[in-house]
């Protein structure tokens, strides 16, 4: 389940958000809880974790650039999302490291598009758990923690932090499973964790100190993945 808390001092754009998070969760077949705060100070003194902010900058008592700044030293890890009519504070957001701005007046094309980058930082900062059937019993791995997925003779090497794990299988199936966690095919016989690619040169991937070509084929695909995993 996902948390998030919206923070907007004005009444009419507080039921607003609440209600585009709703239907968000509806079309995408999400589990979402919200919380509403008046202003920024409430969320401070009330702060319990939550996976994504939605929150106004011009409020009283406590701003949200403020409010932000206090959130970073108790929890590193949220995304805020400013909604806002002050463009000027763009720059500003990334003191706070802030994801993105939504400009009001608000519409839900504009806001589904945020929210899902949102979405995308969170389960890619919490990872997919995968089971592996292994020989010698089952193996649990955390997406986060494969560099990079390799098929030879319909076998499949996990290359891990912890190691190579090999089981049968097909990269089709393993594209699909992860599909949303920013895994990309450089070519038919990798499947790579975009997280772990520190460099491109050419046609070479370099993904975990590996080398790994990318194939024409692939190319396209695989690098317009690497820009939108670096933009989001």
């Amino acid at each position: 389940m996902l948390r998030v808390a919206v923070v907007e001092d004005e009444t009419e754009y507080r039921g607003l958000i609440q209600e585009m998070v709703g239907r968000y969760a509806k079309e995408y077949d999400l589990q979402i809880q919200t919380t509403a705060f008046p202003d920024g100070r409430e969320l401070v003194q009330n702060y319990h974790k939550f996976d994504i902010l939605l929150m106004d900058i011009e409020m009283p008592h406590l701003n949200g650039m403020e409010a932000a700044q206090k959130i970073r030293e108790l929890d590193k890890e949220v995304v805020i999302v400013f909604i806002t009519n002050m463009a000027q504070y763009a720059i500003k957001g990334y003191e706070v490291d802030a994801l993105d701005f939504i400009l009001k007046p608000l519409n839900y094309y504009t806001f589904s598009m945020r929210f899902t980058r949102a979405v995308g930082r969170v389960k890619n900062r919490e990872g997919k758990r995968i089971c592996l059937n292994l020989p010698d019993g089952a193996k649990f791995l955390d997406s986060r923690e494969i560099y990079y997925v390799e098929i030879q003779n319909r076998m499949l090497h996990y290359h891990t932090k912890a190691g190579v794990f090999t089981i049968r299988g097909a990269l089709k199936d393993v594209q699909e499973e992860l599909e949303d966690w920013h895994f990309a095919k450089c070519n038919q016989c990798y499947l790579v964790n975009l997280k772990y690619v520190s460099e491109i040169r050419k046609n070479i991937a370099v993904v975990s100190g590996d080398e790994l070509e990318i194939s024409r084929r692939n190319r396209p695909a695989f690098l317009s993945a690497v820009v939108d995993f670096l933009g989001g």
